[in-house]
């Protein structure tokens, strides 16, 4: 398969920013050659008192879309283990213990290990990179997450030429979680990525969102994201990092093959079984009411991943 080259080492550096001036985003650009500074003007949820600090240099693989309100983000969530509702996670998650945290890789590599979630912070600069999430129920939202490449993590554990995916699989306790209760998925919930998917520029191993700690409705403390797929295919709470050998067999194409393919690229051209995939709606901007928006190939990353699929019936792969 061709490979392109996608550099991730064009970065700007930039000191940590308050929550309510990435939600002016295009403001902050301006004034900030201007050395101007903001006063706080953002309700009490917004500013998330007591949240611990988590600087990133600015990414020049960042969308310049303006961001979601961090209000919006922390409390419209799908996160199945604290349960199904939209606002359950945000409601139930102050359950989840965050601290110790380890996830343990293993499988096909050379050096097997458990990171700390405190060594996973130091794996490599902290980058704020600002990517657009699609869900594939259809709304969407534009938000800046914080993390390090998850190459970096693979490079460090020399995985084997057997290991052709990756497969991540997240915290499972009845004691934190309440939605594990729920028979909607098999338990814990498992998500995987082909190797060179996995690899790719924009994959990010993230810890926070906003300049802080990710909050535990958000994914808490580690999470993958995979800016041009679904968002279920981006893991939370991961635990345990597998390469492996066989495609695995994660957990909505196990309770759905017919609806959830292994792939999940955000394709506005193959359409859900119950509904279209061809318009989204932003969350915090648009109204249920006003226009949609148009759905954009690979949620808009086409450029950078299109030749990792190329010669695929995406169709067919879904």
């Amino acid at each position: 398969m061709p490979k392109r080259h996608f550099r991730a080492d064009d970065l700007l550096p930039s000191e940590i920013t308050p929550r309510h001036v990435f939600e002016q985003r295009r403001r902050l650009l301006k004034s900030a050659a201007a050395g101007l500074a903001f006063a706080p003007g953002v309700d009490a949820l917004a500013q998330g008192a007591g949240a611990q600090k988590l600087p990133g240099r600015q990414s020049g693989l960042s969308t310049m879309e303006k961001t979601t309100p961090y209000k919006d983000v922390v409390s419209y969530n799908n996160f199945y283990e604290f349960g199904t509702e939209k606002d359950d996670p945000a409601r139930n998650a102050h359950t989840l213990k965050t601290r110790p945290w380890t996830v343990k890789v293993e499988g096909e590599v050379l050096k097997p290990r458990e990171f700390d979630i405190d060594e996973l912070l130091t794996l490599a600069p902290l980058e704020e990179r600002i990517y657009r999430l699609r869900c594939v129920e259809g709304w969407s939202m534009v938000i800046p997450w914080v993390g390090v490449p998850l190459s970096e993590l693979i490079r460090r554990v020399e995985p084997t030429g057997n290991a052709k995916y990756v497969e991540f699989v997240t915290l499972a306790d009845r004691a934190q979680m309440p939605g594990l209760s729920s028979p909607v998925l098999s338990w814990p919930y498992v998500e995987g990525l082909r190797i060179d998917e996995a690899n790719h520029p924009l994959t990010l191993l993230t810890m926070g969102l906003y300049g802080e700690v990710l909050p535990k409705q958000s994914g808490a403390p580690v999470r993958i994201v995979v800016p041009w797929k679904y968002g279920f295919k981006s893991g939370k709470s991961i635990v345990r990092i597998r390469f492996v050998e066989k495609q695995p067999i994660t957990s909505w194409n196990r309770a759905a093959p017919q609806e959830y393919g292994f792939y999940s690229n955000v394709n506005p051209d193959v359409s859900h079984p119950r509904w279209s995939q061809a318009t989204e709606r932003r969350i915090g901007e648009d109204g249920f009411l006003q226009r949609k928006r148009k759905t954009l190939m690979f949620n808009g990353y086409g450029e950078q991943v299109a030749s990792l699929y190329a010669g695929m019936d995406l169709k067919r792969f879904f």
